[in-house]
Order: C-alpha cells, then structure tokens, then sequence
C-alpha cells in the first residue's frame, strides 16, 4: 500500500457519477483507473484519446482495451488528428484536441448527457514541470496557479485528484496490483522542454531541495488563491465599469486593477488573453485618452481593441461602417 496514493483517493469525492478516467494506458491514468473502478463499480467508464502522432498508437489502444477487459470497465476510444499548425505548439494542438475529444466522449455514452466528470492522473511531477515552464516563460499568477484539482471545460468537471502525489508513489501502488502499463517513447525526447525538466531539473531540485515537491505544491496553491481573489475583484471591477468597458470608469481605477478588469472582460466576454505588452500599451493609450478625440486601434490577441465613442470594443473582423458608435 502507499500511503500517498491511498490518502489522495480517500479524499476524492466526485460531484456526479458516473464518471470517466482520462485514459492512456501509462502507468498514472492506469492507477487512476483501477482505484477508481474499485471505489465505484459499474460507475466508471475510460476515455482514451488516439492522437495518431506516432506508430505505436494502434498498440497503445489495444493495451487500453485489454486492461479495460481485465477491470471489466467499458472503453470509450476517439480518434482525432492532433497535428499542429506552423507556429503552434504541439503539445498545447495535442491538448486542445483531447480535451475537445472528452467532451465529444462524454455526449457520446449512454444515455445522454450521463458523464459529466473527467478525471485526470496528472501528478505532483507534473504540477511541478507546469510550474517551471510557466516561470520560464514569465507567466503570471494565472501560469502560477499551475493545474488546478477542479476546474469546468466544455461543461464537464474536469478532476485532478493526484497532484498532492509523486508520480515513483503512484507506480510503487500500481506495481502491488501487478496491473501492466504502458510507456510512452515520447516522454523521453528532450527535444520537448517539458521532458527535459523531468529529466534534468527534478532531479538536481530533489538533490538540493529533497520536498521541493510539497514546497511548491504550497505554493502553488498560494498563486491559485490569489488569483481567485483577484477574479472576483476583477468581476466586481467589470460590473461597476460596465461591458463594454467605459473608458473614463476604467481611468478611476489604479492602474493594476484596470490591468486586472481588462484582463477579465477580453477572458470573460471574447476568450482571448492579451501578451503582457499588448496589455502595457493599452494601460499606456487608456492614461494618455483625456480628450474625446483620442484614438485607441490597438491589436490583442487575435483581434482589436478600438475606442467607439466613450467604450473599449473588441472585435476579431472589421466592424460595419454602420455599426454604432
């Protein structure tokens, strides 16, 4: 027994059931799987992803399916093409497609509408890969936050109930069901940076600071609670300067919390994130627009941001001539 992997388990209390494990045949999702089929029988069904990016995929489906027969749990499998565009990250294509496949998944079980938890094997090594990349990349509190236990995406819950536990806890756990996995040849090209945190950095990190992982896991957890303060200044923010935002309420505020409440609205109200220096120059255009002829025409993210009499608007295509202003 591990004791970790044991506690987070007991722990886990899922708001709906049935429900449906991220599966992928390796050794965290297959833990995740058999604990939970244990806990809640007849009451889990496994998702598992074909991204068709390497030979081995069709191995990887047939291992899912012979594991799935062994803990006598159905198996649901979605082919999608996660290729990336010039550009693009592969790893987030590969995201975006999987987590667009649960929700494809979800609505495709019996009856309707009957899944509406997913839950992910993600670890504390991963918690702990997704924080640097996100310090390497000088992210905010939002990267800061790393992955939350909880979240919703495409209408389901989306759970995280290990990333309190190592990933050598969760395979010391699954070694004691002498249940087989499957590793993935992926994870260890360092082409990839995520692979070379796991294969450079956590070591030296538990060489020099043995609990770095429940250090940073703490944390973590301090990033995410002030972000969701920050998010609820930001709705509070929104809701006195209005959507569209009006310009002349936004300059009451201070600078970090314009910052905040734009942040909020272009998330919120467009779903789209401005770079930190698109967000500069905006904050930078809003302190110089004293006069009713100032011009805002700024772009952010994959659109514009425009002034239109006394409001900020954002569109991603040329508005009419005859919208109103």
């Amino acid at each position: 027994m591990n004791e970790a992997f044991e506690r987070a388990m007991a722990a886990f209390e899922p708001a709906h059931l049935p429900l449906a494990i991220g599966f992928s045949g390796g050794a965290d999702s297959t833990a995740l799987l058999a604990a939970c089929a244990s806990a809640w029988p007849g009451q889990v069904v496994a998702f598992h992803v074909h991204h068709g990016l390497q030979a081995a995929a069709d191995d990887f489906e047939r291992h899912c399916v012979a594991v799935c027969e062994r803990l006598g749990v159905p198996l649901v499998v979605h082919r999608v093409d996660a290729r990336h565009a010039q550009g693009d990250s592969p790893e987030d294509a590969a995201r975006r497609a999987r987590y667009q496949a649960f929700a494809a998944m979800a609505s495709s079980v019996e009856p309707a509408g009957a899944i509406k938890s997913i839950v992910l094997g993600h670890h504390a090594d991963d918690q702990v890969e997704t924080l640097l990349l996100a310090l390497s990349r000088g992210a905010g509190l939002p990267g800061l936050a790393a992955m939350p236990a909880h979240a919703q995406r495409n209408g389901l819950d989306i759970y995280r109930p290990l990333l309190a536990v190592p990933g050598a806890d969760i395979r010391t756990w699954l070694k004691g069901l002498d249940l087989p996995w499957i590793e993935d040849p992926t994870n260890q090209d360092e082409r990839y940076t995520r692979n070379r945190i796991r294969a450079v950095l956590l070591p030296a990190l538990a060489q020099t600071f043995p609990q770095f992982r429940s250090t940073f896991t703490r944390s973590i957890s301090h990033a995410a609670q002030a972000r969701e303060l920050l998010g609820e200044l930001a709705a509070q923010d929104l809701s006195t300067v209005g959507d569209p935002p009006r310009i002349a309420a936004l300059r009451l505020l201070s600078q970090a919390r314009q910052a905040n409440v734009l942040r909020h609205w272009l998330m919120h109200a467009h779903g789209c994130a401005p770079s930190a220096a698109q967000l500069d120059q905006l904050l930078s255009q809003l302190q110089a627009c004293t006069t009713r002829g100032h011009r805002i025409h700024l772009k952010v993210a994959n659109g514009f941001i425009e002034r239109r009499g006394d409001f900020l608007h954002w569109y991603n295509s040329r508005p009419s001539p005859k919208a109103s202003r």
